[in-house]
């Protein structure tokens, strides 16, 4: 079992960055997959990113490739979510979640156990 603290969210301008941290505590981050997701109001919740346990293969909705690196530190047991670029769209509550194990191509489908309290990430003039 693992407890999930996001931090790093605030108020940016477009075209600026972010970096997201996810901080594990209770069990070794590295046994698990994490995934971002992010929810704007009146929106559907959106799979952003995943890391994927054992190999680290990491994973990105179309619309945050090239903008956003998901990362993990073992040593800090902590998953970063590195944003540049950012637009207006990517204005949205995020919440990092860990499930045991690999995932995949499909990982925004799977179900992920533990979940952060979320942090607000605002991009606006």
């Amino acid at each position: 079992q693992v407890q999930l603290v996001e931090s790093g969210g605030g108020l940016v301008q477009p075209g600026g960055s972010l970096r997201l941290s996810c901080a594990a505590s209770g069990d070794t981050l590295d046994y698990y997959a994490i995934a971002w997701f992010r929810q704007a109001p009146g929106e559907e919740r959106e799979g952003v990113s995943a890391i994927s346990s054992s190999d680290g293969s990491t994973y990105y909705t179309d619309s945050v490739k090239g903008r956003f690196t998901i990362s993990r530190d073992n040593a800090k047991n902590t998953v970063y979510l590195q944003m540049n670029s950012l637009k207006p769209e990517d204005t949205a509550v995020y919440h990092c979640a860990a499930r045991r194990g690999r995932v995949g191509l499909r990982w925004f489908l799977y179900d992920y156990d533990y979940w952060g309290q979320g942090t607000q990430v605002t991009v606006s003039s």
